[in-house]
């Protein structure tokens, strides 16, 4: 018995210290690559959004779901990630719809162009701080490239290279971490005019691959079984270039299957975003003042298209919004 205790003690000690030098080496997303702490963020709030965006960079980049909140009494949140391919969307959207259940979904078709997994990286800043799910072993199995399971499953097999690379982030943010964006809204003032663009180049290929359509495909079905509308929306980013063969091709498949597509990159006049003054990135991505503009502008496009309800008024959410002007300010 004693020589058990002291096999199964060792053995208690050894799981532990295992999972928490992992802990230690895993990154924290507090001060570098903060885009890998917004999925994670959405499980520490309270669930009960009307509207769940889901998307790349072109989503949490340029929705403020508290203006819109402030403009129509819109309760939103944003489910992007860096480089969020649509398979992974799917998965992340049937994942949100165990937690709650949204009346509309907006999806930025902006992925439709990704017709194969990308980089293990951006995979790591999207599932790193998901809850163990079948959804989350789903985005791992269909968007891996190198790496293998363990590599997604176990920090400190993909971060042990990290032991002798710590820094303060590491030790500060050990126990607990800080809420980086607001509902899923990445907050960026850095202003970088647009200048010369890249040369528009032919497409060598104006069709979206096949396994985009299928899980276009099941996000209209996922949609219409959990009662919610869907509504595509293509951001205003000026680059990569959105293909005029891809609109045509979205607006057909919008139109096939009854639901509604809103090009914002088309509108970006009428909604009185300054690619001088409302972008970071030259044109990439808008910063706080151009999505302060666009949000404005879709919260009225909702509110005036969709039966939503007008939550203004009410205490967290108004708490959320105060909290929201004083960073920004």
């Amino acid at each position: 018995m004693k020589r058990k205790l002291i096999v199964i003690t060792s053995l208690i000690i050894f799981i532990v210290s295992f999972l928490l030098l992992g802990r230690l080496c895993q990154p924290k997303y507090q001060t570098h690559l903060i885009e890998g702490s917004m999925i994670r963020e959405y499980y520490e709030t309270e669930k009960n959004h009307e509207v769940i965006f889901v998307g790349d960079c072109e989503v949490y980049a340029n929705f403020s779901p508290l203006r819109m909140y402030e403009k129509q009494g819109i309760s939103a949140y944003v489910r992007g990630s860096s480089q969020q391919l649509i398979w992974q969307s799917y998965y992340l959207l049937e994942e949100t719809f165990r937690y709650e259940k949204p009346r509309l979904v907006v999806l930025n078709v902006n992925a439709m162009r990704y017709g194969e997994n990308v980089s293990d990286g951006y995979n790591h800043l999207m599932v790193d701080y998901m809850p163990m799910s079948v959804q989350k072993l789903q985005i791992i199995k269909s968007s891996k490239i190198e790496e293998g399971w363990l590599d997604y499953l176990v920090p400190l097999i993909r971060y042990h290279d990290r032991l002798f690379e710590l820094d303060e982030e590491d030790t500060e943010w050990f126990w607990k971490t800080e809420r980086n964006s607001f509902n899923g809204f990445l907050v960026n003032k850095e202003v970088k005019p647009v200048g010369t663009l890249p040369a528009k180049r032919p497409l060598t290929d104006p069709d979206f691959a096949d396994i985009c359509y299928e899980y276009l495909d099941r996000i209209t079905e996922l949609c219409h079984n959990n009662g919610a509308e869907l509504l595509l929306i293509k951001a205003p980013s000026l680059y990569p270039y959105w293909y005029d063969e891809y609109e045509q091709a979205i607006s057909s498949y919008a139109s096939e299957k009854g639901i509604g597509y809103l090009n914002l990159l088309e509108l970006a006049e009428e909604i009185g975003i300054d690619y001088q003054t409302d972008t970071y990135d030259a044109g990439l991505h808008l910063n706080l003042y151009g999505a302060e503009k666009l949000s404005a502008y879709f919260a009225d496009y909702l509110k005036n298209n969709y039966q939503l309800t007008d939550y203004r008024g009410n205490e967290k959410l108004d708490k959320m919004l105060r909290e929201y002007i004083e960073y920004i300010d």
